[in-house]
């Protein structure tokens, strides 16, 4: 067997290797803004940004920033949703030199709190809607300066008034000595001048991003992205989707910037194509169909949750979907009746990707318009390896059995920072361990089981969620499913189902139980059935195991 089978499934438009450009990721702004100065670059709400307007905002933040006393390496944290300060942030930030973290706008002060300290951040661009709560922990952190802005103050910014330096600290509200100031981002960016300012960076060395893992396994942990990792990455799924063509595609935003797949897929690629972002500042299903039916998208990467709200939206027919040409799932798996149903719907196409967020995050992905496995999330992207390896020994298995997937590309991180220990526990001679459950077949097409943490090990056997889903997800009444290990005293663990139920239909676990024993193994079955509302998922429609395993240990001590 070749030690590369997936090459013979390459399109002949898809080149198996490279030479990606070393350069700061804000060149694609640059670049784009002297191709297509007038073209829209961003749709917010109704208002039109082009290029030119947008890297004109982009060099007046960078100025600010200098002028606030920012040198090349210092870390910018960017509390923000999907908006054009977000994006001005990101490449004004990167334009100066400094390193981007960019933080979920729903953290809590605990969660903020962990990644100012860890990243050292020096600035901070938030909302006025998010000010109480940033002010909480600023001071507890070495932030120095506190940029606001406002979720209606898009190009033009209009002037407000700013916040009494108060803040309600251990349940009293009293005044409180920051040694921090607060700064309106509206009047910095008047005040700073337009002129091109770009800072010089070693690509494969410098820093452009330290993005946090989403924390559904544990502690967050900073991810050390250069340069280099995140242009590459960009422009290897744009080599994948090869008929994406320049100045005319529109990217629907619906995945956050905050999440390194939204950052990648959609705002890095529609700057380095010359494309529209259709903003969103959250994803809501009303509002995204609204989207598609009247700015008509083309491209609308995403997670499997967002696709299913589609699909089951009691109003769905409605709504014109016929501009969607691809999307791409990644995030989670994509239960295949999910795929055929949304393409159906759309006349587009829906293929399972992989990534995460320590390369970039996309390694590998189905074709789009050629041969794709239901189930499996596709070949390596160009210039990237994987193989399966014994997770004890490192030894590469053959085809067909179940190990540990690594990847090794020039999308994969530098590290984690300032964590040298769990750096060289999943970094190890060049290659990332990713530490998900795969399996290869003869053909080179990958698939994920599940993590090795997800495991459920019933009896003796092993059982991998992954497998049991796609059967619950096949059934007519069920709109999500989900499996985790549950404490059984005989067995060790057995299978517990979390069921999202579609609308109209009714709770019947004996009749699921029935259906499950048709399709699967008899240890493969649930044995107890969760109906509810709703599950509980990361901001980018990841199942967060890890808060179902806490309420069902939670239930034990009650």
């Amino acid at each position: 067997m070749s030690s590369k089978p997936w090459l013979r499934h390459y399109p002949a438009e898809v080149p198996e290797t490279y030479d990606y450009p070393r350069q700061n990721v804000a060149d694609f702004l640059v670049q784009a803004a002297a191709l297509y100065p007038e073209r829209t670059a961003l749709h917010f709400l109704g208002r039109k940004v082009a290029y030119r307007e947008l890297l004109d905002s982009a060099y007046r933040f960078a100025h600010a920033l200098q002028r606030l006393g920012v040198r090349p390496g210092e870390r910018i944290a960017v509390m923000l949703p999907n908006c054009p300060q977000a994006v001005i942030a990101y490449y004004g930030s990167l334009l100066a030199g400094g390193i981007v973290v960019m933080t979920n706008p729903l953290y809590m002060p605990r969660e903020l709190e962990h990644q100012l300290q860890d990243s050292g951040s020096r600035i901070l661009v938030t909302l006025d809607l998010l000010f109480e709560r940033v002010m909480k922990v600023v001071p507890l952190t070495v932030v120095r300066h506190v940029l606001v802005t406002s979720i209606q103050d898009y190009l033009p910014f209009p002037q407000k008034w700013l916040y009494p330096l108060k803040a309600k600290r251990d349940g009293q509200k009293r005044d409180v000595a920051y040694s921090s100031t607060v700064l309106s981002l509206l009047k910095l960016l008047r005040e700073s001048p337009s002129e091109p300012v770009s800072s010089q960076v070693e690509a494969e060395r410098d820093l452009a991003l330290i993005q946090y893992t989403g924390g559904t396994t544990g502690t967050a942990k900073g991810v050390m992205l250069t340069h280099y990792n995140l242009t590459a990455n960009t422009i290897q799924s744009r080599l994948w989707a090869y008929r994406s063509a320049p100045a005319e595609e529109k990217y629907l935003a619906g995945l956050p910037f905050f999440h390194v797949f939204g950052m990648t897929v959609l705002m890095n690629q529609s700057m380095y194509l010359g494309g529209t972002l259709i903003l969103l500042p959250r994803f809501e299903v009303n509002q995204v169909l609204k989207a598609i039916h009247r700015l008509r998208p083309t491209i609308f990467p995403g997670a499997p949750t967002m696709y299913i709200s589609l699909i089951h939206h009691p109003d769905v027919q409605w709504y014109d979907l016929s501009s969607i040409k691809f999307c791409i799932s990644g995030a989670a798996s994509l239960p295949h009746e999910v795929q055929v149903e949304f393409e159906r719907m759309t006349g587009g196409k829906l293929i399972e990707g992989y990534g995460l967020t320590e390369a970039s995050p996309v390694t590998h992905a189905n074709n789009i318009w050629e041969k794709r496995k239901p189930g499996s999330i596709g070949i390596p992207l160009p210039d990237t390896e994987s193989r399966v390896v014994n997770p004890d020994t490192g030894e590469e298995l053959p085809a067909r059995e179940i190990g540990e997937l690594i990847i090794r590309g020039p999308q994969v991180m530098k590290g984690y920072w300032n964590n040298p220990v769990e750096t060289a526990a999943v970094l190890k001679d060049g290659w990332l361990y990713t530490g998900d459950l795969a399996t290869m077949d003869e053909d080179g097409y990958f698939y994920i089981l599940d993590r090795r943490k997800d495991l459920i090990i019933a009896g003796g056997y092993n059982i991998y969620p992954r497998e049991v889903e796609e059967v619950l997800f096949e059934h007519p009444d069920i709109a999500e499913a989900v499996v985790a290990g549950a404490v059984d005293p005989y067995r060790g663990e057995t299978v517990k189902a979390y069921i999202v139920l579609r609308p109209g239909a009714s709770g019947d676990a004996e009749a699921l139980k029935a259906w499950c024993k048709e399709r699967l193994a008899a240890y493969k079955v649930p044995r107890i059935y969760e109906f509810r509302d709703s599950l509980p998922k990361t901001i980018v429609g990841k199942v967060l195991r890890r808060k179902l395993a806490e309420e069902e240990a939670e239930q034990r001590r009650i």
